[in-house]
């Protein structure tokens, strides 16, 4: 007997969280949810081969966050599991495969070269409904997702998850906008210092304006939206276990919109390419395409400086008055500037969050002898980036290729400053082919239960904590 997806995605939706929580507020043995897949979904799913490209990315979605919380539950009190992942999976078998067998054969069905285990693709674009930013009520990005019931899965049902894949979401579609607007000019199909180019130019700069605004908006949220730094470090972080030995679990820094514009607009940091391409598996194939071509091309502002008769590397070295020459002459620069710039400040403000949800937090449990979770550290991101490597890129995009203009008049009386924001762009979410402004009513949990909450991340927590 098999079910249908719609069947299967409703016992991943509500059941599967039911279950998360049950493990997490210790009411349930660590192999609660193993044992109710086992039962109630495994004997029941399809032949990945008789799926359609929709269908499989739909149960892609629900079984890859059943996956990470068998892989988690199973990991979690014994770190010395962690050496071998694949034994979290071990009795749980699908049309005759293990779970990460049927997994990877699923997420082929799926189309674009998924990963062999959830992943960001999934989670977010995929998951979250269809996205949209428009400019004067005229869409310039979409991004589309699988359902049309405008619900988001996660991994526990808890409204702070959907709020963050839905806020992780649109930022994505600002940054997909933007790159919209630039891509024409990296093509050659559009002249990077005449009207049309300088148009796109100036309103990818407002677009990344907002997608600082966004950041800060995450950083303070309103009501009953938001998640606790604990809960992200302490719950939501410790489903990015491993399924398989050096796999690459979700991350924000599979965003292929922020690493297209580190490639546009260029990065002085020495091995950024390299540590990019180590991301390529966990990207789907169009995404790794687009990114790569990227890759191989000269920055834009480089391009404009050349256009200039200006050779990039001896920027830094000429006088004020030679580079008020340069910028009175070409002007362009001047706007080619202040996107950099906005591009500075958004890269700060997401370095910000950084700080305030992962590692301000740990350092004050490293000071108190808390420590570190074992499962998976808060001392760096998922792809392995620590806070000294995301303040070195900071400080970078900060120095880039145009900051030397920063002290010719025009630059100055341009005034490098945050614009107001812009009424006239909007993030929207498309659901069953209405506009959805604002951000989705957040459900509450199915049962009432309260929020899970952190545990003693290490034995003698409590008695540090006391003393």
């Amino acid at each position: 007997m098999t079910a249908t997806v719609a069947q299967l995605d409703t016992w991943l939706r509500t059941e599967l969280p039911r279950l998360n929580r049950a493990v997490l507020f210790d009411a349930a043995p660590s192999g609660t949810v193993a044992a109710g897949l086992a039962r109630d979904v495994l004997p029941l799913l399809p032949d990945p081969a008789d799926l359609t490209t929709l269908d499989a990315r739909r149960l892609v979605i629900g079984l890859g966050f059943a996956g990470a919380s068998i892989a988690r539950h199973h990991q979690e009190h014994h770190p010395e599991r962690k050496a071998d992942p694949l034994a979290s999976f071990a009795g749980l078998t699908a049309r005759g495969r293990s779970f990460p067998d049927y997994f990877a054969a699923l997420a082929e069905a799926a189309g674009d070269g998924h990963y062999q285990r959830e992943t960001y693709a999934s989670i977010v674009l995929w998951n979250v409904p269809t996205t949209e930013v428009r400019v004067g009520g005229v869409a310039l990005a979409r991004l589309p997702g699988v359902f049309e019931d405008g619900l988001i899965r996660s991994y526990t049902g808890d409204p702070g998850e959907e709020w963050f894949f839905e806020l992780v979401k649109k930022g994505q579609t600002i940054e997909a906008g933007a790159n919209a607007l630039l891509e024409p000019i990296s093509d050659g199909l559009v002249d990077p210092c005449e009207p049309d180019g300088l148009d796109r130019v100036r309103l990818a700069t407002r677009l990344i304006e907002e997608l600082r605004a966004l950041f800060l908006d995450f950083a303070n949220p309103t009501g009953e939206r938001g998640m606790e730094p604990e809960y992200f470090m302490d719950v939501f972080r410790q489903y990015a276990v491993h399924w398989r030995p050096g796999d690459i679990p979700p991350s924000g820094a599979l965003d292929v919109d922020a690493l297209k514009r580190d490639f546009l607009l260029g990065i002085g940091y020495p091995g950024y390419d390299r540590h990019v391409a180590k991301l390529e598996p966990a990207l789907l194939r169009d995404e790794w395409t687009a990114l790569h071509r990227l890759m191989q091309r000269p920055p834009l502002p480089e391009t404009v400086l050349r256009r200039a008769g200006v050779a990039p590397e001896h920027l830094a070295e000429l006088t004020a008055p030679a580079l008020a020459g340069i910028v009175a002459a070409h002007p362009a620069l001047v706007d080619w500037y202040l996107l950099l710039s906005a591009h500075a400040r958004a890269a700060g403000a997401h370095l910000m969050l950084s700080k305030r949800f992962l590692f301000n937090p740990q350092r004050g449990r490293d000071s108190s002898g808390i420590g570190d979770k074992e499962l998976v550290s808060n001392r760096s991101g998922t792809t392995g980036m620590d806070e000294s490597f995301l303040d070195r890129l900071t400080r970078v995009r900060r120095a880039h290729l145009l900051a030397p203009l920063r002290r010719t008049p025009a630059v100055v009386s341009a005034g490098d400053v945050k614009p107001p924001r812009a009424d006239d762009i909007e993030v929207v979410m498309v659901i069953g082919g209405r506009t959805v402004r604002g951000s989705r009513q957040l459900p509450a949990l199915a049962d009432g239960a309260p929020r899970p909450r952190r545990r003693d991340p290490h034995p003698n927590a409590r008695q540090v904590e006391d003393a």
